[in-house]
């Protein structure tokens, strides 16, 4: 499953990502997680994700970034400040499974 991150650069969210990849490895789950700026994303939500994931700095282009993800067809979710850490991997892995289920 491929999981995309969004943030003002795309570069804080590499922390983020780290983390929800550590993550899923250790319960045994295929999640390859790619992070891009809010200028990128229209384009790269296209290109096969499951899921869309905006970091919380940039909530206030939430409803553009999810129109963008709605045009594609991908479900598109805010992540929780408290998922948006260097621990927060758990806390993402829950908020992606709350959104489309049991994950394989």
């Amino acid at each position: 499953m491929k999981v995309l991150l969004v943030c003002s650069q795309g570069m804080s969210s590499a922390i983020a990502a780290k983390a929800l990849q550590d993550t899923a490895v250790k319960q045994g789950l295929d999640i390859t997680v790619t992070e891009c700026s809010t200028q990128a994303f229209a384009e790269e939500i296209k290109n096969g994700y499951a899921i869309g994931m905006v970091a919380p700095q940039i909530r206030h282009r939430f409803d553009v970034l999810k129109k963008q993800a709605d045009d594609a067809g991908i479900p598109c979710i805010l992540i929780q400040p408290q998922g948006y850490t260097p621990l927060g991997g758990p806390k993402l892995l829950a908020q992606i499974k709350q959104e489309l289920g049991e994950l394989k």
